[in-house]
């Protein structure tokens, strides 16, 4: 099995993706500012597929807490 080591660059955008699902996974549809991307790139210093990866991972966020 192969191991990877996160350079500090690496580790910092990750748990600011890691923020963001967070925050998405919490914050009603309603209350997200529009267009998301855009928003989610300004909020938390991501680029758009960090976003995506955001994205993608609140979803997972909201199938687990149901």
């Amino acid at each position: 099995m192969a191991t990877f080591e996160l350079t500090p660059n690496e580790h910092e955008h990750s748990a600011a993706i890691d923020q963001a699902a967070q925050w998405l996974a919490t914050t009603p549809p309603r209350q997200r500012p529009t267009p998301l991307v855009p928003a989610l790139k300004e909020m938390f210093g991501i680029s758009a597929v960090e976003c995506c990866a955001a994205i993608r991972e609140s979803h997972l966020i909201r199938a687990r807490a149901t």
